[in-house]
């Protein structure tokens, strides 16, 4: 029994000992642990003080900076209102100085301005009267609705195919005398198969306003002659070139740059388009032709409508 009890009492101590030694290495490394801790938060407020510090130096850098801007466009609009006629009025600080007198300153800067702008007005008055004439003549021309109006040219076909959302028109590119061809929205898939289009000569109306069509934004117009079953293109005089003016035998060609929706220009003048017995393409019964060229012809619509 005495040495089983010797046995007991030496487990007990070396084992009180062993938590003694587990329970110190943990305080120590608490105490390690926590001057880490203290230690990185030193090293983190050093960290921010200098970001602080760097952050306000950069935004006292970036004030200088906008109040410079600030300066140069303060110049740059007294310089713009000097340049205009007005008067520029100093902040006077001396205590003896009137307001009156700064209030009896203002009616003055504002009558030299409205006396300014009276010559400005009365200079333009003389200008305008003196280019009335001028304008007389160009209302006379506007009011003349015929033919001439139309900017017609000969156009050439360089790229055709059917709209992609539509499917009685063609989206066609033609080639008109300019850097650009311009893209054409027809409705003849129905009447024109595609490969008698393609690279075929054609008269052109070009100072339409471009209108959008399902999506597509068509530029200009193919005249055809037309009844109610078929539709014909007009065919071009032999050796016409792209951009080529279309003319009209007895009427001045003037074309408007862009007709005016509003005035219904083409609208009063598309009831006197058509063909005559010869197949020839005619406004009031007077043919289109390019000079030296021809004239234009309809396969075989006679005494038809032309749009």
């Amino acid at each position: 029994m005495l040495p089983i009890l010797g046995l007991k009492k030496n487990f007990f101590y070396l084992l009180n000992m062993s938590a003694k030694v587990v329970l110190e290495n943990v305080k120590r490394q608490a105490n390690e642990a926590q001057k880490t801790i203290t230690q990185l938060k030193d090293e983190l407020e050093i960290i921010t003080e200098a970001y602080n510090t760097l952050r306000c130096h950069q935004l006292r850098e970036e004030n200088k900076k906008l109040l410079l801007a600030v300066e140069a466009t303060k110049k740059n609009l007294v310089n713009l209102e000097i340049k205009n006629g007005v008067k520029q009025v100093g902040i006077v600080l001396n205590k003896s100085a009137k307001i009156s007198d700064t209030c009896k300153e203002i009616p003055k800067q504002q009558a030299a301005v409205a006396e300014k702008n009276e010559k400005k007005s009365a200079s333009k008055k003389k200008t305008e009267q003196v280019a009335k004439p001028k304008n007389d003549n160009a209302k006379d021309s506007e009011e003349i609705i015929d033919v001439g109006r139309l900017d017609l040219r000969i156009g050439k076909i360089e790229h055709v195919k059917k709209h992609p959302d539509a499917d009685s028109l063609y989206v066609l590119k033609i080639s008109c005398g300019e850097d650009q061809p311009r893209t054409v929205c027809s409705g003849l898939v129905k009447f024109v198969p595609i490969e008698q289009l393609e690279n075929k000569s054609v008269m052109l109306l070009c100072n339409l306003k471009p209108a959008k069509m399902r999506g597509v934004t068509s530029e200009a117009m193919i005249m055809c002659a037309s009844c109610s079953e078929a539709i014909e293109v007009l065919s071009p005089p032999p050796g016409c070139i792209a951009g080529e003016a279309v003319h009209c035998e007895g009427y001045t060609r003037n074309p408007d740059l862009i007709m005016n929706p509003k005035k219904k220009i083409f609208e009063a003048i598309v009831p006197d388009l058509a063909t005559n017995e010869t197949l020839e393409a005619c406004y009031k019964g007077a043919p289109f032709y390019v000079p030296g060229k021809g004239k234009f012809l309809s396969l075989t619509l006679k005494n038809c409508p032309v749009k």
